[in-house]
């Protein structure tokens, strides 16, 4: 019996010998792999800001799929030591591997110099977007708002950009660009033009719009009221969880052809007249307005705000549940409250706003 056990170990041995090699082979070959370009054929504009973590700039970069794996290029820069990514702004392209990629951004002479930094935060109106390009380029807010609702202009830039349809030619809309341009940090050029300033916003949302294109095409909406309503979802919501659950509520209530009774769309509605204080949106749900959807059922014309990403996956993504109603502890926390039912809505409002 002592012999037969010698033999079998001895032949065991070989095979796990065997097998720990392959899977060191595996994880070697896996490592280089996961290093090598990714073979886009496209380039980015791509912008370190001041003071971010090396983690935050490789999520980034697998997000923007520039490269395959955040965590092998972790890895990589620990093995050589590259951990001074420089701010700034840097032309990438799905040709560089890591190793490239890390070098180029470790270098702050390959970054651009003097250009002027501008970060459109979720949730901004087209004006205020104007506003800050005006305030460090050549560029006025007038010239761009004007661009943004010039359809002759707009429909030139339907051949480069798919995601603008037909539909953003409502004649009720305040901007035709407003919802497409997309929040970010961007580098500009002191001198520049409006629609140099135009097709850098755009493109970053075509960077979006690709990653969710399957999504957005099996939904049975449209792109163009997909980013209507998650511009409504990004207003309501503060949170990712928040806005998946606004967002299934929303779902809820076209099903049954319920309005929206949204408030911040009247925000929206009054903006030409009053300052956007959320009392006025409040107050007035009788606003005479296509955009107010306590009046008119459905979706508005069109995007309330420039939504960001976590808002347009919330919308292609939502939780799903029974609610029909929720409203927000504006005077506390901001902690959302969901209802079911009109009486539970009233007995929230009762308790955390009147």
């Amino acid at each position: 019996m002592r012999k037969n056990k010698k033999k079998r170990s001895v032949r065991i041995l070989p095979i796990a010998v065997i097998l720990a090699l392959c899977i060191v082979l595996a994880l070697f070959f896996g490592y280089h792999y996961s290093l090598t370009a990714v073979n886009q054929d496209r380039s980015v504009e791509f912008v370190i800001s001041s003071g971010e973590s090396a983690s935050s700039v490789l999520a980034r970069l697998q997000q923007e799929g520039l490269i395959r794996s955040e965590l092998t290029a972790r890895i990589y820069m620990k093995l050589n030591k590259e951990t001074a990514l420089k701010a700034g702004t840097y032309d990438l392209n799905g040709q560089m591997g890591v190793a490239e990629i890390l070098a180029t951004l470790s270098d702050a002479s390959k970054a651009h110099s003097e250009d002027v930094v501008v970060t459109i935060i979720e949730g901004e109106w087209c004006k205020h977007i104007a506003q800050k390009i005006e305030e460090v380029t050549n560029v006025t807010a007038e010239e761009l708002l004007a661009l943004w609702n010039d359809e002759t202009y707009v429909r030139s830039l339907m051949t480069d950009y798919p995601f603008l349809t037909e539909e953003i030619f409502n004649p009720d809309s305040r901007y035709l660009l407003e919802g497409y341009l997309m929040p970010n940090t961007y580098n500009f050029k002191p001198e520049t033009t409006a629609d140099a300033v135009t097709r850098r916003f755009l493109d970053q949302f075509s960077n979006v719009f690709a990653r969710y294109q399957d999504d957005i095409a099996s939904s049975q909406y449209s792109i163009h009221e997909l980013i209507t309503l998650a511009s409504i979802v990004q207003y309501e919501a503060s949170d990712a969880e928040d806005m998946a659950l606004i967002a299934g509520v929303f779902y809820n209530r076209m099903e049954i052809g319920m309005a929206l009774q949204s408030s911040v769309t009247v925000c929206y509605a009054i903006d030409m007249e009053k300052d956007d204080d959320w009392k006025n949106c409040e107050t007035n749900p009788n606003y005479d307005s296509p955009y107010n959807t306590y009046r008119v059922n459905g979706l508005p014309p069109g995007p309330i705000l420039n939504p960001g990403e976590e808002a347009i996956r919330a919308v292609l993504e939502p939780t799903a549940s029974d609610y029909l109603y929720f409203l927000a502890d504006v005077y506390g926390d901001g902690t959302v409250y969901y209802s079911k039912t009109y009486e539970e809505h009233l007995a929230y409002k009762k308790k955390y706003l009147d």
